[in-house]
């Protein structure tokens, strides 16, 4: 992309805030060359991965193609994996060795669920984010033959939907199936005791074993060893246990809280010109969890950010809401909603939750 000012911008991972970017500045382009880093061609939307699991959609359904959509609006896709980022030279450093050189930049890489510490774990498991790597492992495990053991170590709802988008997805296989939710509490202990009834009777419908206060000592090829003398034969191990900043994150000399890179109202860093969005980043001013919902409300203040840091005008400040509707995925086609302490299930739940995952790739 040609601009007069010759300022470069780069847009450091495919997540869902990045992409509406893009998405926006087809129709308002704005004076700067604009370069996007990831690893891939295209980025899987978290909202839909469930579904995918269950076998309700397509791998093609399930991802961003992230190539187009840098092509359609004239900006350029670097694949890649950033490793680093100095914000003093205003560089990013890929895992390659390039690197990039910017004047503005935005991170939104996400989280990882990898449990490096677990003995085991790199070699035997398989986290659940980043998405596209558990997505080609499930696809892989799931069409193969012989008996089927699953053990997903966290029991949030990120944990319980895969469980019994599994459990659904292999009802009919012809060989031995078990699925298995671990956690070393109690699972959706951060969720409403309503949330929480129904999700525990919808895991038990699909013969889900639920195994609490089970803390994971190692995982090998043919099992997960508890503490204690107990264990549980597992031939795909899922980590579903928290969010997990990215470790290179730490070297950035970007302020952080807890690993993840902490901004302001204005979604900037500690860093001018340097901004965070997503699951990476900590709104320091209004804590909230990690949602979906909170990354995609960040795109139009990014957008327009992104365009006033350019031309100096004042920024824009995000506000996220105080309440939203969590949807949560049930297997078979229905899903579980909750708001504003109403809670429900059911089909209708699925085929909202269906519409509005629908509309927001039909975008792209």
């Amino acid at each position: 992309m040609k601009t007069q000012s010759g300022r470069k911008i780069i847009l450091i991972g495919g997540g869902h805030t990045h992409a509406l970017v893009l998405h926006a500045l087809k129709s308002a382009p704005i004076d700067a060359a604009i370069t996007v880093v990831n690893p891939g061609s295209t980025a899987p939307y978290s909202g839909m991965l469930p579904g995918f699991v269950a076998g309700h959609y397509t791998r093609a359904e399930l991802d961003i193609d992230l190539q187009r959509l840098t092509s359609q609006m004239g900006a350029q896709l670097v694949d890649g994996r950033a490793v680093g980022l100095d914000p003093e030279q205003r560089k990013v450093v890929l895992e390659n060795g390039t690197r990039l050189d910017f004047d503005l930049a935005s991170i939104d890489v996400g989280i990882t669920s990898k449990m490096s510490d677990l003995p085991g774990f790199t070699a035997h498991a398989v986290p659940a984010k980043p998405l596209a790597g558990f997505a080609s492992a499930w696809d892989m495990f799931r069409t193969g033959s012989g008996s089927k053991d699953i053990a997903i170590i966290g029991g949030g709802v990120a944990g319980a939907e895969l469980a019994m988008a599994m459990a659904f997805a292999l009802r009919d296989d012809p060989d031995p199936v078990s699925v298995r939710l671990l956690d070393s509490g109690q699972i959706l202990s951060r969720n409403s005791k309503t949330a929480q009834t129904h999700i525990r009777e919808e895991l038990e419908k699909h013969g889900v074993e639920v195994i609490e206060e089970a803390s994971v000592v190692e995982v090998t090829a043919a099992e997960v060893v508890l503490d204690g003398p107990d264990h549980r034969p597992a031939n795909f191990v899922v980590g579903a246990a928290g969010a997990t900043p990215h470790g290179w994150l730490r070297d950035t000399g970007l302020k952080l809280m807890d690993g993840f890179v902490e901004i302001d109202e204005t979604l900037q860093t500690s860093t001018p010109g340097i901004f965070a969005v997503g699951d990476c980043a900590h709104m320091a001013w209004d804590p909230r969890p990690k949602a979906g919902v909170f990354a995609v409300r960040q795109a139009p203040v990014l957008t327009e950010n992104l365009r006033r840091t350019l031309t100096g005008e004042p920024l824009q400040k995000f506000s996220p809401q105080a309440d939203y509707l969590k949807l949560v995925s049930l297997g078979d086609k229905r899903a579980f909603g909750e708001k504003l302490g109403w809670g429900g299930a059911g089909h209708l739940m699925w085929r909202l939750k269906d519409k509005i995952d629908r509309d927001f790739m039909n975008q792209f």
